[in-house]
């Protein structure tokens, strides 16, 4: 994709490397994309640019401890595991770096003990099937063999005990995402009031993040690219105040590209019905939006999906200007850093 929007430079220092003291101590952009205009506010201005009868809807996925340290237990040599999923007979899917080339049948062992994995298969770009020794429930083990994943430009991944409470949105309830719906880290029990309080309401749905999140994408992108399906849901409660929204005049704010993504492919689907399984919807510039009509969303990385669909929403000329504008101003990039709000 040769726009220079699409692989913006960055300095390092922008790169947030821990949260905000308080959540609310973020900044917030305000793009309006009929007028072009850029204006600089605190997030808690949330309020003043949304009304009575609109809904934000936000993604109450849970992030798990799915990040794994180990050794070989043939070698000796360091090793490092990212849990993807448990399949329906137990298995895990995870990816997998170490020195050297691991074989299948190979066990590593996890710190702490007693964890082991059994590499079965190898199934392509660093991802294992393994078995794990006890046999045990995934979400049990992790909670005591794994830690937080932060994502690599955050302190080289490695997490702080702080991280275990702040890389996660305060209305975070089903577990699965090996990342944070980073947009929902700004949104405290105070602001959430301020605006029920003005006629705003909210809604949830899930979808668990998954590695393809950090995936760079290629230079040159094919027609034919896909973004990684993650599994995705849409509660019979949200779908019924999708509606009720819509037919009433009301706008829907997604909170955050996956939950954009989720709406999106709820409105493909050309009915106002819960549904609950994969959203593969690639959202990139051509994309029509049937559904959102604003957008919550952190400042993203070069050459990803997320600038993909951020692109797609708001026109790459109105978007290099936002991020031009950012960088400027110094504000504060990627998962721990500052909000957008493009209406």
């Amino acid at each position: 994709m040769n726009d220079p929007f699409f692989d913006y430079r960055l300095p390092q220092e922008l790169i947030a490397q821990h949260p905000p003291s308080r959540r609310q101590d973020s900044r917030l952009l305000v793009v309006d994309r009929q007028s072009g205009s850029l204006a600089h506010h605190a997030f808690n201005s949330l309020t003043a640019f949304l009304k009575p009868g609109d809904c934000l809807v936000l993604n109450d996925t849970r992030v798990v401890p799915a990040r794994l340290l180990g050794k070989r237990a043939a070698t000796g040599g360091k090793w490092e595991g990212l849990f993807l999923k448990e399949t329906p007979d137990g298995l895990w899917e995870l990816m997998s770096q170490t020195g050297g080339r691991l074989q299948p049948g190979e066990w590593v062992e996890v710190d702490p003990p007693p964890l082991r994995l059994q590499m079965l298969a190898n199934l392509g770009e660093g991802i294992w099937r393994a078995r794990p020794e006890p046999n045990r429930p995934a979400l049990e083990l992790l909670a005591q063999h794994g830690k937080i994943p932060l994502p690599p430009y955050i302190r080289k991944g490695l997490a702080n005990p702080e991280d275990e409470e702040r890389y996660q949105t305060l209305f975070a309830r089903h577990p699965g995402a090996v990342a944070a719906p980073t947009a929902g880290l700004h949104f405290t029990p105070q602001l959430f009031s301020q605006l029920e309080q003005q006629g705003v309401r909210r809604a949830f749905v899930t979808l668990h993040v998954g590695p393809g999140t950090f995936r760079p994408l290629p230079e040159s992108l094919p027609d034919n690219f896909l973004v990684e399906p993650e599994w995705a849901q849409v509660s019979e409660e949200t779908a019924s105040l999708i509606q009720q929204t819509k037919v009433a005049g009301g706008r829907l704010i997604a909170v955050g590209t996956t939950t954009t993504r989720v709406l999106e492919t709820h409105a493909q689907r050309g009915q106002a019905s819960p549904w609950q399984g994969l959203a593969g919807l690639t959202i990139r510039p051509g994309h029509r939006f049937q559904i959102i009509e604003a957008l919550v969303t952190n400042f993203h990385l070069p050459h990803s999906s997320l600038l993909l669909l951020v692109d797609a929403f708001a026109g790459s000329d109105l978007m290099r200007q936002a991020y031009d504008e950012a960088i400027r101003e110094k504000y504060r990039f990627y998962s721990y850093g500052d909000a957008m709000l493009i209406l």
